[in-house]
């Protein structure tokens, strides 16, 4: 039980990576707070695990992410660990993209964690110890379209670094890991019409399949304990070997894969 009484507040927790990674604390002893823009959701969440609060949260405004400390502290106490999961994706053309998707996608999935982060450090520094976890994606660290996410996610990156420098010295971790494709909630409206796009996906991964919300859990739970406890300031790729090479590119070049016989 690596998280027995410290207080876990998650963004984006009403489904998916956040979700799972909500169980997964909470099962190792945590306290959890589930934030979500959407209320019912992230109640339902919230109701399926013991002793958990729902906590309904606009990341894009200070004031919503400042209540949603202030509604997490006066329940549980000192927050313990940061996860800035909430994110927007807007999908179409880079030259088709709208002001408002730029904003809402660079608004939720960069300046939320900012937010949060001014939020929750203070009272780390002044305890000493603390861990702020953000997901970003394989988006910031490669092109893999949808533009201005992906620069939020790069940014991401960049604000982990950031406060992985400045606030080590106060005993704050800061951490990112950076998912590939996830089989989440997110692409059940894509699968409606075209329900065999997750199977093509995988044919880009070495490991031969898309990733799951608990795969992405389990390395945020791993650098939220103390089994990371030196390290700090590092992406953390979950990703099935994507990033390692090409894999289409590379059967393109050299043909099939030879059979190994065993």
């Amino acid at each position: 039980m690596r998280f027995t009484g410290q207080t876990i507040v998650i963004t984006g927790a009403g489904s998916g990576i956040g979700a799972q990674t909500a169980r997964r604390f909470a099962a190792e002893g945590a306290n959890i707070v589930i934030a979500d823009i959407d209320v019912p959701a992230a109640r339902a969440v919230a109701t399926s695990i013991d002793g958990a609060i729902a906590v309904g949260v606009d990341v894009s405004s200070r004031s919503a992410v400042r209540a949603m400390v202030d509604a997490s502290i006066e329940h549980f106490g000192a927050i313990d660990v940061l996860v800035n999961n909430a994110m927007s994706c807007s999908d179409g053309a880079f030259l088709d993209l709208t002001p408002e998707q730029i904003r809402q996608d660079i608004d939720v999935s960069l300046i939320g964690p900012m937010f949060a982060s001014q939020e929750v450090l203070p009272g780390m520094v002044a305890r000493g110890a603390g861990v702020i976890l953000n997901v970003a994606s394989v988006n910031g660290l490669s092109h893999f379209g949808n533009e201005a996410y992906s620069a939020a996610k790069a940014g991401l990156i960049s604000l982990t670094r950031s406060v992985a420098t400045e606030f080590g010295p106060h005993g704050v971790r800061c951490n990112a890991v950076a998912p590939g494709t996830i089989a989440t909630e997110h692409w059940d409206r894509r699968r409606e019409h075209d329900p065999d796009v997750l199977t093509r996906v995988s044919r880009w991964y070495p490991l031969g399949r898309v990733g799951a919300p608990d795969d992405v859990a389990s390395a945020l739970t791993f650098l939220a304990s103390a089994d990371a406890s030196w390290i700090t300031g590092v992406v953390l790729p979950v990703e099935g070997g994507l990033l390692a090479g090409n894999l289409e590119m590379t059967r393109t070049i050299t043909g099939p894969p030879a059979v190994v016989e065993h």
